[in-house]
């Protein structure tokens, strides 16, 4: 059954970085995510995840805006950001959704879902390992001026002169776990094989 609609965003940005941060570059995502968290920038805020689940549909129909960060070994070798929309069903038959899912969960469950984005991340090496591969590394620095840029599109007060843009960005582990989702005390386990794409999981959850 369907809610009233959400208040007023809450929240200018939100950044959502997934992937398991023990399958080397899939930890790209939440490793974007805990960059931007640690910015403490106004308007913006950032949660680094294993999976994305149906809990995350609250605070994304409170955001004015949602990035998702995901890493992919798709082609091009190259750092995306493609829009979103929401998927035409909510349904979920997995215990992970895809980004337009979730968007459509948002609208269905609470009356609202923001404008989104997909950021992916070009990804080579999936084994256990907290290490990113040089790849990977090279492509984070642009992945936060993506988001730096759509801040500034979308008029968020976020990176005016911050190291969203720019050098002296850290690009590997150590990874902070603070902000990342879990249930009661029991961190989520992500998955323990590469994911192709956001589409792909988008896929996945449909079928």
């Amino acid at each position: 059954m369907s809610q009233n609609p959400s208040p007023a965003p809450r929240v200018d940005l939100l950044v959502i970085g997934y992937g398991n941060t023990l399958r080397g570059d899939d930890g790209a995502g939440p490793h974007v995510a805990e960059t931007v968290a640690a910015m403490n920038r106004p308007g913006v805020r950032a949660l680094a995840c294993p999976l994305l689940t149906p809990e995350l549909a609250d605070p994304i129909s409170k955001a004015g805006a949602v990035i998702f960060v995901d890493a992919t070994v798709d082609a091009p070798r190259k750092v995306r950001l493609s829009k979103l929309r929401p998927a035409k069903t909510a349904q979920i038959l997995a215990h992970a959704a895809g980004p337009a899912t979730l968007l459509a969960l948002a609208r269905d469950l609470f009356g609202r879902a923001p404008k989104a984005w997909c950021l992916t991340i070009p990804a080579v090496k999936f084994d256990f390992s907290d290490i990113f591969s040089p790849e990977t590394q090279q492509a984070i620095p642009p992945a936060l001026e993506k988001i730096d840029r759509l801040c500034r599109k979308l008029q968020i007060h976020c990176a005016s002169s911050s190291p969203l843009a720019g050098g002296g960005l850290p690009s590997a582990p150590p990874r902070s776990r603070s902000i990342r989702i879990s249930r009661g005390s029991a961190p989520l386990l992500g998955p323990t094989m590469p994911r192709s794409s956001s589409s792909s999981m988008m896929r996945a959850a449909r079928v």
